[in-house]
């Protein structure tokens, strides 16, 4: 049977900061409907992986290829129109407006001579909300007045986005209620669902076990292990400290 091609492959990627190594000779591989968990310690580089496959950061040698394809992911745009979006921690909303206004932030809909189709982002945002099951008041209503699970749910929804095939989520569950964080780990399944591939970056192994496919351990930038969901929380510590 005929080995399915990754939607993200990455092979031997390294990046150093001057004397610093921060990954060496890393490979991960990303299939449709998968969630694919990074862990590890502070300092491990997932971090930096993320900002590789986001196009924030050039990695210093290796390979990248998205659907078997050779790629460079030069910058954020780049990544972008490749088919990789992105959700960092400081989320990059606008707490004064509204849902769809964040959604297609940066990326409206405009006439021919630049008049807003309000009423095509509207209808857009609630579908792409509905894909990902998010419940919210309205899609005109401010962030500021949605919780902090809501916020995430709006930036994840606004990764789709021009049909993106791979998404980066970087600690979406960090500072959540514990009822928030399982409304988000819902939309993570839902991504997964759609199709996506789907990186997680997380430091909880139990939000983590709750919603990857697999796990892949960094550790001082290196691979140091891959794991089903499935394994022990000891197994996979183990892992991350050094331990196995």
């Amino acid at each position: 049977m005929k080995a399915r091609t990754p939607l993200l492959s990455l092979r031997e990627v390294s990046k150093y900061f001057g004397a610093v190594e921060a990954l060496v000779e890393v490979d991960l591989d990303v299939h449709a409907h998968e969630v694919v968990a990074l862990v590890g310690d502070n300092g491990a580089g997932k971090s930096t992986l993320a900002k590789i496959v986001s196009g924030v950061l050039t990695p210093s040698s290796g390979m990248v290829e998205i659907a078997g394809e050779q790629v460079t992911l030069g910058s954020p745009s780049a990544a972008n129109q490749l088919g990789v979006a992105s959700v960092f921690q400081d989320l990059a909303v606008c707490e004064n407006l509204d849902v769809t206004a964040n959604v297609f932030l940066g990326q409206e809909l405009r006439s021919r001579v630049g008049l807003l189709h309000d009423g095509e982002m509207e209808t857009e945002t609630r579908r792409l909300l509905d894909h990902l099951t998010v419940r919210i008041p309205s899609v005109r209503t401010p962030l500021r007045h949605l919780s902090a699970g809501q916020r995430q749910a709006v930036a994840i929804a606004r990764t789709l986005i021009g049909s993106p095939r791979i998404v980066v989520l970087d600690e979406p569950t960090a500072a959540l209620s514990v009822a928030q964080t399982a409304e988000v780990l819902t939309h993570i399944e839902r991504l997964r669902d759609l199709g996506l591939g789907v990186i997680l970056i997380s430091h909880n192994l139990n939000d983590v076990r709750a919603v990857s496919d697999r796990i892949e351990v960094l550790r001082h930038g290196r691979n140091n292990g891959s794991f089903p969901a499935t394994a022990t929380h000891e197994d996979i510590l183990a892992a991350i400290t050094g331990a196995a």
